[in-house]
């Protein structure tokens, strides 16, 4: 493995991939801490080009990314919880709590 000057940057001659490092930044402790990516040269070079489009860094674009995906997957876990509690709840619809025989609803 070759270390690079650029921003953690480190290619292994015998493959077409590239180590990127990402910073990440805990709020609620306000430190950063290094997450480590593979991934080939392609996608890393259309990563830049993007980030650049978007005037941020690919770092950047990847911690807004991840905090994205968590946010929704914990949406998802809050609402799939109160939609089994409603399941939860006794809801009488009209039938007084009595449910007609299948006969009665059937009758040939």
């Amino acid at each position: 493995m070759i270390a690079c000057p650029a921003g953690g940057l480190r290619r292994t001659p015998a493959r077409d991939h590239v180590y990127y490092v990402d910073h990440v930044i805990h709020e609620e402790l306000g430190m950063r801490q290094n997450l480590t990516l593979q991934l080939d040269s392609d996608t890393i070079r259309r990563a830049r080009v993007l980030a650049a489009r978007r005037s941020t860094s690919v770092s950047r674009l990847v911690a807004a990314e991840i905090d994205r995906l968590v946010r929704e997957d914990e949406a998802y876990d809050r609402a799939m919880g109160e939609a089994l509690r409603e399941l939860e709840r006794d809801y009488d619809l009209g039938s007084g709590g009595q449910l007609p025989k299948r006969e009665a609803l059937y009758e040939r």
